[in-house]
């Protein structure tokens, strides 16, 4: 068997499906891989790297997209999908929710495709969840954001001059991303508070040593998101976060509900109450924006206030990013290659039906088919 790692060409995209260090381990169980040439550089990853730990490479992106597997990070385009061979099985993140064009190319391609996001949040399938480590980056690098851009310290600083108050920062969301920002946030002396609709979260929150907004609502949905809240319930948090959002210098947001446009939680009313010079950090800018004045991707200022949402954050932390979801892809094919070095699916196992969108060229994710339906009666799929 043999697995491709084709050089990933989204703009901004600098991570690689698999590091040298899983490399060494596929072919230590008897996997062939071949990389194509350049695919690591911009994780800082060289070629002599994976020659060395036991990979061929190969100028060619359509050699690699051949493979009997081809692992990627970003969603594929038409035009990679188009080079797949016959039977190919595709790893990777691919959208199933938010991109009908791509699991429609998928299925007209006859492949068969895992998506890492479509992983189950099971125990068994933890060391998979690609999804929760490229989450932990983005916490981390949103609370390196919001010190870089307040123009105050963080720490309570005590000096001959007098003492400085430690910076106030709230983070909206408590999944994975919101609770390593409040972890480092904390770290570099902020004085953290956390807020999700979930209240089970609040011992998480206060393991980090974070205070708890309680707003009074609760919304605990399936697989560790929250639930969309009614109507009713939205004005309420809103007319609460809005009061309470006005006392914070950082407000780092990480609320998403999959499949959906992201809720605004931050109100233009409580930006307009937020003092001069502080910071919103929104990493929900990719579905639409946590903030009612976001523009995903830019930073700019309204109100006095900075408003930063930058896409797909974990690629700024390349290396490291890369290492955890190569880490996440050599579980899953742990769990899918036999002891003959050969793929073999099991449809009866719940991370295998779970994870896979498209089976053999037939569209088979439950979510993957409502976004193709969906797609089709507005027109975004012929």
């Amino acid at each position: 068997m043999k697995v491709g790692v084709p050089k990933e060409r989204l703009a901004g995209e600098r991570r690689v499906a698999l590091v040298p260090e899983v490399v060494s381990k596929l072919t230590g169980m008897g996997v062939e891989v071949l990389v194509e040439q350049g695919a690591g550089e911009g994780a800082l990853l060289p070629d002599a790297a994976y020659a060395a730990a036991g990979a061929q490479l190969s100028r060619e992106a359509a050699e690699v997209w051949r493979c009997d597997v081809v692992l990627k990070i970003a969603p594929p385009s038409e035009e990679e999908i188009a080079m797949l061979g016959q039977g190919c099985l595709l790893i990777g993140f691919l959208a199933p929710l938010t991109s009908p064009s791509t699991t429609k190319a998928l299925a007209q391609a006859k492949a068969t495709a895992i998506a890492m996001e479509a992983i189950p949040r099971i125990s068994r399938a933890q060391a998979m969840d690609a999804l929760s480590s490229q989450a932990n980056v983005s916490g981390y690098e949103a609370a390196l954001l919001g010190a870089e851009h307040l123009g105050r310290f963080y720490p309570m600083l005590m000096t001959a001059a007098g003492t400085i108050p430690p910076a106030k920062v709230l983070v909206l969301g408590a999944g994975v991303a919101g609770l390593q920002a409040l972890a480092t946030a904390r770290r570099l002396g902020a004085r953290t508070t956390g807020y999700d609709v979930r209240p089970e979260v609040a011992e998480q929150v206060a393991s980090l040593g974070a205070s708890w907004l309680d707003l009074g609502l609760e919304a605990a949905g399936e697989g560790g998101y929250a639930r969309e809240l009614t109507e009713q319930e939205r004005e309420r948090q809103q007319q609460a976060l809005t009061e309470a959002i006005k006392e914070f210098d950082v407000v780092i947001s990480t609320a998403l509900v999959p499949g959906r446009p992201a809720p605004k939680l931050i109100t233009e009313e409580a930006v307009k109450g937020m003092r001069a010079g502080s910071v919103i950090i929104d990493l929900a800018g990719e579905a639409g924006g946590n903030c009612e004045l976001t523009a995903p991707g830019e930073v700019i200022v309204r109100h006095d206030v900075k408003i930063v949402s930058p896409l797909n954050l974990p690629a700024s932390m390349a290396e490291h990013a890369s290492q955890l979801f190569a880490r996440n892809v050599l579980a899953l094919l742990e769990l899918i290659v036999g002891e003959d070095g050969q793929i073999h699916l099991d449809f009866d196992d719940e991370i295998v039906s779970g994870a896979c969108i498209v089976r053999d060229g037939e569209v088979v994710h439950d979510g993957a088919k409502a976004a193709l339906d969906a797609a089709a009666i507005t027109g975004g799929v012929s």
